[in-house]
């Protein structure tokens, strides 16, 4: 099995996980929200429906392209929840023990990484 074909698997498990858990904890993803945005619950819903969605269809040869340009779409969605993040030092629960220049750092360190992520479902939209 090659590099890419594990990293698809990696990737693809990864959205359906990340997804399920928009539905396990929905109160934290409505408090990354911008305010600007209209219905937070509704969103958060929504957006975990389509990472579910784009990550199952993501393993699925046939729809893998289809889903990588899918997944970037939302990967630019969300970008601004990751921004507000940041910004208002909005961190999970599993990073409450870190210091505060360590949560800061990581809250920054997300938003270019989300370029990472973009280039990575990116390679799946090539032959």
């Amino acid at each position: 099995m090659s590099i890419k074909n594990v990293l698809k698997w990696i990737m693809g498990f990864f959205y359906i996980f990340a997804g399920i858990l928009h539905f396990k904890i929905p109160e934290f993803y409505v408090k990354i929200m911008p305010s600007y945005l209209p219905y937070h619950f509704e969103l958060v819903y929504l957006s975990g429906f389509f990472e579910i969605l784009l990550g199952a269809l993501f393993l699925i040869p046939k729809y893998t392209k289809i889903a990588a340009w899918g997944i970037i779409l939302l990967l630019i969605a969300v970008f601004p929840a990751n921004i507000n993040m940041a910004i208002h030092h909005i961190v999970p629960s599993s990073m409450e023990n870190l210091s505060y220049t360590t949560q800061q750092i990581i809250l920054w360190a997300r938003l270019p990484f989300q370029g990472i992520l973009i280039l990575w479902a990116y390679w799946y939209t090539k032959e």
